[in-house]
């Protein structure tokens, strides 16, 4: 084993079990940052600009803004995440909600293109389409989720209805994996510092190849990164051009899975309506629990979710600049 493939010192380095005992972790809306949301919501209102129209000028937050800062440190330079709880999302619109979330999201980071539609701001909802498709992605569907990464610095969700049923947000430190392998099997965490070929499940640049390479683990200026979704993987061997996944590749894959689903390092949370969960995609894993939906279309399972960069990683990886997605092209159809 290399040297620099040894255990990482980092904040984000944390137990889900000890992280359950308290909630640090939530910050709570008060009364006065809801009064200051709703200024900022009428004053883009008046301007007649919603969603992803509104940019931060047309957004004006006074003390909430240097919290949301503070925060964002959070996420970066601290544990990876947040959850900010209290926003009456019972009291706006659907529109409105999407708005004020939009709002505070460009105090955080700047939106980022979701796929190759160039969504800036999207629904996560059950379409009813199958993941079995090659072309359809999991927030799709009603699927349980296995822990992995999106495409972008940091991931935002706001919860406007949860479901009937299960849906569970669930968050694990992809450090405290890294560091755990680094003690347990060092000779897997190397192969995990080696790319391996992901699925563009369809959303490949024109003639380009239908699959991409990254590394799960990557080690850059002090800091972690990490681009990880085993189902992407496993799907890139439809390609019969690919090699296959040797057996250590597999065994190398397959603890990684078994740390991310152990009650030692998960952290399990209820999204509740309202509520809004950002995360540092460099440094965590996300996942979802397979829901139940209602059968009533105005009550079912809703979330709105922002993908953002931010200028608080001064930089990245080469493989990480454009986080193996078409930028370029999607940011024009987002414009």
């Amino acid at each position: 084993m290399v040297a620099d493939k040894s255990i990482l010192t980092s904040r984000a380095d944390w137990r889900g079990a000890r992280m359950a005992e308290n909630d640090q972790w939530i910050y709570r809306l008060s009364a006065g940052e809801i009064d200051e949301l709703d200024a900022a919501l009428a004053h883009a209102k008046a301007k007649g600009l919603s969603g992803d129209q509104i940019s931060r000028a047309d957004f004006p937050l006074d003390s909430l803004s240097d919290t949301l800062d503070a925060l964002t440190d959070e996420l970066v330079d601290g544990r990876g995440f947040v959850l900010i709880r209290g926003l009456p999302v019972d009291r706006y619109s659907k529109e409105d909600a999407g708005s004020i979330y939009w709002g505070m999201g460009t105090y955080i980071g700047r939106p980022w293109p979701q796929n190759a539609r160039g969504d800036l701001l999207g629904d996560v909802l059950d379409t009813g389409k199958s993941i079995t498709n090659p072309h359809v992605r999991g927030y799709e569907t009603n699927v349980h989720l296995p822990f992995h990464t999106d495409g972008s610095d940091l991931v935002g969700l706001l919860c406007l209805r949860d479901a009937k049923s299960g849906g569970l947000s669930s968050l694990v430190s992809s450090v405290a994996c890294h560091n755990e392998i680094a003690r347990t099997r060092p000779d897997l965490l190397e192969r995990l510092y080696q790319p391996f070929f992901y699925d563009w499940r369809g959303e490949h640049p024109k003639d380009g190849k239908p699959y991409y390479e990254m590394p799960v683990f990557t080690r850059h200026d002090g800091r972690l990164f990490n681009r990880y979704i085993r189902g992407y993987i496993n799907s890139a061997q439809r390609f019969p051009e690919l090699p296959r996944l040797t057996g250590l590749e597999i065994e190398a894959l397959d603890t990684l899975d078994a740390l991310t689903v152990n009650p030692e390092f998960r952290l399990d949370m209820v999204l509740e309506p309202g509520d809004m969960q950002f995360i540092n995609n460099y440094v965590l894993f996300h996942s979802r629990t397979e829901f139940q939906d209602w059968e009533e279309l105005d009550r079912r399972r809703h979330l709105k979710r922002l993908w953002l960069a931010t200028d608080k990683f001064k930089s990245r990886p080469p493989s990480f600049e454009d986080r193996g997605y078409d930028r370029a092209g999607w940011l024009k159809k987002a414009s």
